[in-house]
């Protein structure tokens, strides 16, 4: 029986998922979180050997959890499950300690797929990702997009930015202050090249990155 714990802040999506894997019959969901805080408890008080975890949830930001959960647990195994499409986040989630990245609208057979080939030790990840991921770690490979090598946070808060919120509200959400957002504002912008807010808006719709309005 592969054992698991289920991270999303909406209750009726942990439910769909229980009942996905409840009719696997070799899966076993054995404890639920709805926030950053309750997956580190989780893992710091239960035995299970994957983590199906949704980045957008209140609290850490899905990778900097990704990173605390496997310097807690360095065995387990991290499924992302996530709204957000591919080339957005699967690259960064591998690279920060998971091993597999399916987005929500994903068929439920998929998601069972992907939960029993993690648990035995593989990786599940698109062609595409796993192609990036090999040119990325190739010597002499192409030099990688602007907003691929924003930090974590810079990464954030453009997500944010585009999405709408200002930098008053997005300082709220992260419990940062504004002179600390407006820094991260200034810094992601001149590594992606751009000099106001429409710029922005634009690199951030050539490229599918999109914030948290779904």
């Amino acid at each position: 029986m592969i054992t698991l714990v289920i991270a999303d802040d909406h209750a009726i999506v942990r439910e769909g998922l229980k009942r996905i894997v409840a009719d696997a019959g070799d899966l076993q969901v054995v404890a639920e979180a709805a926030d950053g805080t309750q997956v580190m408890q989780v893992v710091r008080e239960r035995e299970f050997q994957v983590l199906v975890l949704d980045l957008s949830m209140p609290g850490r930001s899905g990778m900097e959890l990704i990173r605390l959960v496997k310097a807690e647990r360095p065995r387990l195994r991290i499924l992302v499950l996530s709204m957000h499409a591919e080339q957005q986040y699967a690259v960064r989630a591998i690279k920060s300690g998971a091993s597999g990245y399916l987005t929500k609208e994903s068929a439920p057979a998929l998601l069972v797929e992907a939960i029993r080939k993690i648990a035995g030790g593989g990786a599940f990840i698109s062609a595409q990702v796993a192609e990036q991921l090999a040119l990325g770690a190739m010597p002499g490979s192409a030099q990688a997009a602007p907003h691929e090598v924003l930090t974590e946070r810079e990464f954030e808060v453009f997500r944010q930015l585009v999405s709408g919120l200002s930098v008053t509200d997005l300082a709220a959400r992260l419990n940062l202050s504004v002179k600390t957002v407006s820094t991260h504002k200034s810094n992601l912008m001149q590594k992606l090249g751009v000099k106001n807010q429409s710029e922005l808006v634009r690199y951030a719709m050539k490229h599918g990155i999109g914030g948290d309005e779904v």
